[in-house]
Formats: structure tokens, C-alpha cells, sequence
């Protein structure tokens, strides 16, 4: 896979960077962040230059773009770090409703996804199992010509902004996909910011009635089509974790620049020039890893492709974590004030460790896909 720019991602990055400089100045991430809701303005600015169509199949009103440009605007998305749900919808969710059978619900969900007029998050997170794909708590019945949907999940990205959830439930003690929506009788939901800025809800279901269709897939199939909308999710989310980190390090090499100790720029000591240098090493490094997440997404069967992308979110995170902390310590005292972005960089980078599995999840993923 050729990573080389062509003419039209560099276009659409250059749009993206204009946007990000512009709507996700560090004044308005906050303002958008303290208000709680969605800003439905900045998530059309999104929707208009494609960024919710760009994973769509062109056959529901999308761009069907390769992983090569997943990447690319994922990437410069990290540098604004953009809270919107794009990740969750524009990406895990689109993915998941691209491979379902159905294609009355595909034709009517996927359509809308690409013009950003829905968002559909997906929970799958309980208590007790962390991160665990398959479902305890969630239990779903056949009732009356459709299923009636009970139990409780954790952490779901964007939920309160989303208008509908993929729903992992056990349905006759096997996985199921459900697709609820949120405005359904039956549905509650707590709303919570997270430290990084953004936006997770804990969501209750107390037997909600669902209609035949809202049945995506189940057995291995549905196992299969959540491993691989996790894939593509974790993978968007290295490339926004390798655009924050690049932004990260020429705001502080910018400023050890312009900070003068001794009647000098701080640039000018060495041992800072080498720990600038070493936060560089990390990101390009991270960026391979993005890389390989990528190439294995459009061409290693399944558990091969899960192997290597759970590796590369386990180094992903590892040097996100570090370009993070010591951009805050080459800052002094500042970079933790509430004053500067550094330090909301800072905890995003070190969100993204957590974010879609953590270390501990990755590394034995990637070790069960190996023995298997």
C-alpha cells in the first residue's frame, strides 16, 4: 500500500488542517467541551468535507476510501484532537453496518451516516469484563415477532449524542448485534465528560422492545463483524494519537524556542535538543505502526489482522504516553496550568491508552490470535 499523498488526500488534508486551525482553536474545543452537547455546527463542518461519508460504501451515498486515507485524516483530525464522535460512528459503526445482510437497514443507516444527519455509537463495554467483545450482562429474548433487550453498559462513547447504538447482547447464549435506538422506550442513559475532554454514557436497558430488523447479525458472524469494526476503530485512533503527538512536539519545540534561560533560547542545550529528538523518534515510530494497522486492514485475513493491529495500538499508546509527558515537563510548571493546551494534549494522548482496550487487552488479543 503506497502512503505517498495523492493529489486528492493532499487536498483533503489541506482542507482538514485550514479547518482544524481555524474551528478547533484551543478557546473553542474548551467552549464546545463546557457546554456538554454536541456542537452540531462543527460536526457539519465535518459532514461537508467528507470526513462522516469517507469509510461509506459509494453505493449508500459514500466515498468507499481505502485505509491509506483513513489514515491520512485521522491523522490530521489528532492534530486539532477533534471530541466529536467520529471515530465511533464515522468509522466502528460505519464499518459494522457495512458488513451486516440487511440491506434495507444498510441503504437507510449508512446513507445517513455519510451526510452526518445520524450518528450511531456502539456499546459493548459491561461491568465486570473491562473490555471483553463477548456479553454477560446484555441478554436478549425473542418476543411477539421481535426481541425485547435487558441489561446495562458501560462506557459508551458518545452516546448521548448518538441516535442509535449497536447493541451486543446474548441472544439464546450466543452473540448478537442489535441496532437500538437511543430515543426507544426502555432506553436511559448518564451522560458523563471524560478527562480528555470528551464524552462517555453509561446506558441502561429495561426491556426494550425491538422489531425483527434490529437484528444485525449474530453467532460468528456477529463476533466476526465486531472484531472487525474494532480494527478499523483502533487503527483511526493510532493515526489521531500520531497527528496529536506531531502537533504536541511543535508546540513545544516552538516554545523552547522562544523561552530563554542563561541569556538563551532553551533550544540551545543540548540535553533539551536530545529529549526533543527522542519525542520525534516516538512519533514516527508510532506512525510505522499506524502504518502497518493500516496495510492489514485491507490485506491480512482476520486474526492476522487483529495480531497486528492490537500490537500496534500496545506501541501506539506507549509513545503517546511519552511525547505527552515530556512535552509537559520540557514546558515546566505551565504545561500543566489550565491555561495551555498542552496539557489537554497531554490527556488525550494519555486517553488513548484506554480508549478501545487497554495494554493488558491488546497484548493478550494479540498472544490468543497467535496460539489460535
Amino acid at each position: 500500500m503506497d502512503f505517498t499523498y495523492s493529489d486528492e488526500q493532499r487536498m483533503l488534508t489541506d482542507s482538514l488542517r485550514r479547518v482544524m486551525d481555524e474551528g478547533w482553536t484551543f478557546k473553542k474545543r474548551r467552549a464546545r467541551s463546557a457546554s456538554g452537547e454536541l456542537d452540531k455546527a462543527a460536526w457539519a463542518s465535518l459532514a461537508e468535507l467528507g470526513v462522516t461519508g469517507l469509510m461509506v460504501p459509494e453505493a449508500y451515498g459514500g466515498f468507499g476510501e481505502s485505509t491509506a486515507t483513513l489514515l491520512a485524516v485521522h491523522k490530521e483530525l489528532g492534530r486539532g484532537i477533534v471530541s466529536e464522535p467520529v471515530i465511533p460512528s464515522a468509522v466502528m459503526a460505519v464499518s459494522l453496518l457495512s458488513g451486516i445482510e440487511n440491506e434495507a437497514v444498510k441503504a437507510q443507516w449508512l446513507g445517513a451516516l455519510a451526510e452526518g444527519d445520524a450518528i450511531v455509537s456502539v456499546a459493548w463495554q459491561e461491568q465486570g469484563e473491562r473490555f471483553s467483545a463477548t456479553p454477560l450482562v446484555t441478554q436478549a429474548s425473542v418476543q411477539s415477532g421481535g426481541y425485547a433487550l435487558t441489561g446495562r453498559k458501560r462506557h459508551v462513547w458518545h452516546a448521548a449524542g448518538a441516535n442509535a447504538l449497536v447493541v451486543s447482547a446474548l441472544l439464546d447464549g450466543e452473540m448478537a448485534l442489535f441496532l437500538v435506538p437511543t430515543d426507544a422506550a426502555g432506553v436511559s442513559m448518564q451522560d458523563y465528560p471524560t478527562f480528555d475532554l470528551s464524552r462517555c454514557a453509561d446506558v441502561t436497558f429495561e426491556k426494550v422492545a425491538l422489531d425483527s430488523t434490529a437484528l444485525l447479525a449474530r453467532g460468528p458472524a456477529a463476533s466476526a463483524l465486531f472484531e472487525r469494526a474494532l480494527d478499523y476503530a483502533v487503527t483511526a485512533l493510532c493515526a489521531h494519537a500520531c497527528g496529536a503527538m506531531q502537533y504536541l512536539i511543535e508546540v513545544t519545540t516552538n516554545y523552547l524556542k522562544t523561552r530563554k534561560q542563561f541569556g538563551q533560547p532553551l533550544i540551545n542545550f543540548q540535553v533539551l535538543q536530545h529529549r526533543v529528538a527522542d519525542m520525534l523518534i516516538q512519533q514516527e515510530m508510532a506512525l510505522s505502526h499506524a502504518y502497518v494497522a493500516a496495510v492489514s486492514l485491507a490485506e491480512d485475513p482476520a486474526p492476522l489482522r487483529a495480531k497486528r493491529v492490537s500490537m500496534a495500538k500496545t506501541e501506539v499508546a506507549a509513545a503517546a504516553r511519552f511525547v505527552g509527558e515530556e512535552a509537559v515537563q520540557l514546558h515546566g510548571g505551565m504545561g500543566v496550568t489550565d491555561e495551555l493546551e498542552v496539557g489537554d494534549y497531554f490527556k488525550r494522548l494519555t486517553y488513548v491508552g484506554l480508549l478501545l482496550g487497554d495494554n493488558n487487552y491488546h497484548l493478550q488479543r494479540a498472544q490468543s490470535t497467535t496460539a489460535a
